[in-house]
């Protein structure tokens, strides 16, 4: 009996370590997915995206950050992509995945515009 406890508590703890390793190596598989996406950024100051015209690989997020102190949204003008108001230090991220121009502006100040080139 007790020989029979102790091979269920080996079994037990085989388990456990084989869910950590495999799951582990699904998170660390994930993560290095993620690390090989390119990123570009955007900051939103002054009234103004900067830069203004963005040239991007195929693939690449990118991340626009609102540094005013009101809010600001971010709008594609075919309205392929569309932010909330982000308010002062939000941000707003989009993924370019087909090569093109891809013209922008802010809804609450349509004389913010900005256009991200994907090659």
């Amino acid at each position: 009996m007790r020989e029979g406890i102790q091979k269920a508590g080996r079994l037990a703890r085989i388990a456990l370590a084989s869910t950590l390793i495999i799951g582990g190596s699904a998170n660390l598989l994930a993560q290095a997915e993620a690390a090989k996406v390119p990123t570009a950024e955007v900051k939103i100051d002054n009234f103004s995206f900067g830069p203004a015209l963005l040239t991007v690989a195929s693939g690449t997020k990118v991340t626009w950050t609102n540094r005013d102190d009101i809010p600001h949204t971010v709008v594609a003008d075919d309205k392929a992509f569309k932010s909330k108001a982000l308010d002062t230090d939000e941000t707003f991220s989009y993924t370019f995945d087909k090569p093109g121009a891809y013209p922008y502006f802010c809804s609450i100040h349509p004389h913010m515009t900005g256009t991200v080139v994907v090659k």
